[in-house]
């Protein structure tokens, strides 16, 4: 019998409950994993803190896995390809991540980047995947240097390691403590704060950039927003992916997965951040890891704002 958490109720992790399951038997286009970790996020527990319009309790938690495959389907491949029993992968955008055991839809499967624990592996697609978006949303193009801010979270990371990869400057907010991060990853950190803007802009002096070309926001503070906006009137090159009444009130994009246009570009750069992964180009820095019995402590440890890296659940 496998176990999984469930959100029986609205509300904070500490309501949710760890039960007895059977995952079904994979039919065609599906696959059974062993989870060997999974990955936590904080959209883990923000969806299931208050009701959402088409989404019923008990809502089974948990959205990106890595493990080994323990059964296939008749006539099944993966993303990736060909699959078969004992074969490691991940999966990304799937119900019920925090498990041991868990049935899904073979169109949410890649195999595993052999570069990457199981740790790591389980961390690498929610967080990637949104940075890419962020990235193709504001049209960021080579020589350009974009403002980050959140550079050195979770998805501000995977932001830096794609924008080196294609020639972009990125300026990026941290705290000090963090500035390290920011650099190892090839951005020019600046703190936040009181005066932000004039930090920026003599950042952007000293660097001989001509200018912001585009900023993302992966923080939602008011401070981000205002000074993105300040820095460019093309509202067109502004994202956020935490802020979404502030782009609505003045127009610029607040991108989520839920949202199909979204939903249809991380599914189709999973395969190429794997292939990144693979080639040692696109790392997944880890903080903590958590037994599965202790899902809420994890997502406490994550929302205190600073876990200096990911967080996975080890069954």
């Amino acid at each position: 019998m496998a176990h999984r958490w469930i959100a029986e109720n609205w509300g904070s992790p500490d309501g949710w409950r760890l039960v007895e399951y059977e995952p079904p038997a994979p039919r065609r286009g599906e696959v059974t994993i062993r989870t060997l970790a999974a990955g936590v996020n904080p959209a883990d527990a923000k969806h299931v803190a208050a009701p959402r319009t088409g989404v019923e309790l008990p809502v089974p938690i948990g959205y990106e896995v890595s493990g080994v495959v323990t059964a296939v389907g008749p006539e099944t491949e993966i993303v990736t390809g060909a699959v078969a029993v004992g074969d490691e992968v991940i999966a990304f955008r799937v119900r019920g991540g925090y498990a041991d055991e868990l049935t899904v839809p073979a169109e949410k499967v890649l195999r595993k980047p052999a570069t990457l624990s199981h740790p790591e592996a389980a961390n690498l697609l929610l967080a990637g995947t949104t940075a890419a978006d962020m990235l193709q949303t504001v049209r960021a193009a080579p020589g350009e240097t974009v403002l980050l801010h959140g550079a050195s979270g979770a998805v501000g990371v995977s932001v830096l390691q794609l924008a080196a990869l294609r020639g972009i400057r990125v300026i990026g907010t941290a705290r000090r403590a963090r500035f390290d991060v920011v650099r190892r990853f090839g951005g020019v950190p600046v703190a936040y704060g009181d005066g932000l803007l004039a930090r920026v802009l003599e950042t952007v002096e000293a660097s001989g950039a001509a200018g912001i070309d585009a900023a993302l926001d992966a923080v939602g503070t008011d401070e981000a927003v205002d000074v993105s906006l300040a820095l460019l009137s093309d509202l067109s090159r502004v994202v956020t992916i935490a802020a979404a009444g502030r782009a609505e009130q003045h127009g610029f994009r607040a991108i989520a997965g839920s949202q199909p246009e979204s939903a249809r570009f991380r599914d189709g750069v999973r395969a190429r951040l794997v292939e990144l992964a693979e080639e040692g180009r696109l790392v997944v820095p880890m903080s903590r890891m958590f037994a599965l019995s202790d899902a809420p402590a994890a997502l406490r440890f994550l929302a205190d704002g600073h876990p200096g890296g990911k967080v996975a659940l080890v069954p």
